[in-house]
């Protein structure tokens, strides 16, 4: 495969709600207070909070050791939790010893096993985080790293989300994060994937050589895999979660940690979240290395190490300052709301499973270092 392929797309058809979901949903102090008590955090986390210091290497001395040495984290290929191979070499500076990646196995077997507790930290999607948030999984959402990952990918026919209307997609499987993200760009205009498509599941692979013979209308796209159908022609971007608005315009992987772990871990889960976003850094700063450590720890082998680094160029890995994790799952949670995959408020979700208190402490401290 030696093309080159250029996308040639119209303007997104999406409307960006950040104002208008601040108008439906205003956060309040005392809500922001109710989120961070409703993951029950121990005593020991609570004396933790504030004894933060500024600087990378104050903060780390301020925390202490952690409580395990012992760190479990899922073992993925998928480009948009990158940061959690990268995170190695710094996890092993924040006192993990004994770091494990955990092979999850089927995909779709993966939001079990980390509910029963088989790792304790997993990149998970923001709008997937909140869906199992919403099913009641023992999460702590901590924060985000990066943004953008999917795309939507049409045959020429296919000028438009609003071209998919009574169309046949072809995505991973129900509620994957594939499905959850095609269903909110879907609904945003106006389509409901219940209803107004067909939609049938597959590998990526099959969806590859189904779009090229015409046999479906769309995919979804995640890297790597999405660069390599753009380098065989297959083919076009409808829309592009790394450029096109709104969904460019919050955090997508959220680290999110098992609330059993940091209830008995609570120095542990800051210098794990410390090293995630470390990682992002430097993932913006030196892509190169990053995908390094990807292949090194063997998260990708050698044949998906140009295709990893050619998205790792591309997804936003540098927006864990600017955006803000609350106003991200208020987002996700409206629109997952609006397509009808939970029951959940945007208020129930924050208050149940999230606590940033962690997350605004070490941008403050990684600003200084």
């Amino acid at each position: 495969m030696t093309s080159v392929w250029i996308p040639t797309r119209k303007g997104p058809e999406v409307t960006d709600r950040r104002t208008e979901q601040r108008d439906t949903y205003h956060l309040s102090r005392r809500s922001l207070l109710r989120g961070a008590a409703g993951v029950g955090l121990t005593a020991a986390a609570a004396a933790l909070l504030p004894a933060c210091g500024s600087g990378a290497k104050r903060g780390a001395a301020i925390d202490g050791p952690p409580e395990t040495t012992t760190f479990r984290l899922a073992k993925t290929p998928v480009t948009c939790a990158a940061t959690q191979a990268v995170a190695s070499e710094f996890l092993k500076q924040e006192g993990f010893t004994d770091l494990q990646y955990v092979e999850l196995g089927d995909p779709r077997d993966t939001f079990a096993k980390f509910a029963a507790g088989e790792t304790d930290m997993i990149a998970y999607p923001a709008p997937v985080a909140a869906l199992r948030v919403d099913a009641g999984d023992p999460i702590v959402i901590l924060g985000g790293v990066n943004s953008g990952c999917f795309q939507i990918v049409g045959t020429e026919a296919i000028k438009s989300l609003r071209d998919f209307r009574g169309k046949t997609i072809l995505t991973g499987f129900f509620r994957s994060p594939d499905y959850v993200f095609l269903a909110l760009t879907l609904a945003n205009v106006g389509i409901d994937i219940r209803k107004d498509v067909r939609v049938v599941f597959g590998r990526a692979e099959e969806s590859a050589r189904l779009l090229a013979a015409g046999e479906v209308d769309g995919i979804t796209a995640l890297p790597p895999f999405s660069h390599a159908l753009r380098t065989s022609g297959i083919g076009h971007v409808v829309l592009d979660s790394n450029k096109d608005r709104p969904w460019s315009q919050y955090l997508w992987s959220s680290p999110t940690v098992h609330r059993d772990f940091m209830e008995k871990n609570p120095v542990a889960t800051k210098r794990a979240l410390r090293a995630l976003l470390r990682a992002a850094d430097l993932v913006a700063r030196d892509p190169e290395r990053a995908a390094r450590i990807m292949l090194d720890v063997g998260s990708i082998d050698e044949k998906l190490y140009g295709a990893t680094l050619a998205e790792l160029r591309e997804i936003p890995h540098d927006v864990w300052r600017p955006y803000d994790p609350v106003d991200t799952l208020n987002f996700y949670a409206l629109r997952l709301r609006e397509a009808g995959l939970i029951k959940s408020t945007p208020e129930q979700v924050i208050s149940r499973s999230t606590d940033f208190r962690f997350f605004r402490e070490l941008k403050e401290e990684l600003r200084l270092s």
